[in-house]
């Protein structure tokens, strides 16, 4: 269970901070159960409420700072993900591997368009909307995390690793 004050991962919801674990006086809602008042970090006037048992969408815990910078040195050691371009059920894996809140499968997945976009680029093609879209919100997700991990700009996070890859 977290606790009161706690920043938590809340689906795609992203960073969210736990404001109260409460009985809430709302139709609809079990009076019996626990629910976690959560207050996203990028919409300070949203509210959620979630049962602190719900097992349909995942929370953990955000990152230390350890932690972010244990995984940005891992970042040359993480495989991208197999797949082919044709394959048309890519857009449904994205989608899986966005649901999953695991910055590890959020890297291999930037990884894996990255280089397509790269190669794709010195044939003169471009990336497909819907990898581009993809490869958007997995770089979100990752960068937003590590910002608030490392107490940087999210604007830095590139920077950050790039400098962290290349051993500055």
């Amino acid at each position: 269970m977290f606790e009161i004050g706690e920043n938590i991962i809340y689906g795609n919801t992203g960073i969210c901070k736990v404001e109260d674990i409460t009985h809430p006086q709302m139709e609809g809602a079990d009076k019996e159960k626990l629910y976690y008042l959560l207050v996203p970090l990028n919409e300070k006037k949203s509210k959620i409420y979630t049962p602190t048992d719900n097992n349909k969408i995942l929370m953990r815990r955000v990152l230390t700072k350890q932690e972010a910078e244990e995984l940005v040195v891992d970042i040359t050691n993480i495989e991208g993900i197999e797949y082919s371009s044709a394959d048309k059920t890519r857009e449904e894996k994205y989608k899986a591997i966005l649901k999953t809140c695991d910055c590890h499968e959020w890297i291999k997945m930037i990884k894996t368009l990255y280089f397509r976009k790269k190669d794709l680029m010195s044939k003169g093609k471009k990336l497909s909307n819907t990898d581009e879209k993809y490869l958007r919100k997995a770089e979100d997700n990752l960068y937003t995390e590590l910002s608030f991990a490392l107490d940087i700009d999210k604007s830095g996070v590139v920077e950050y690793i790039e400098n962290r890859v290349e051993g500055k």
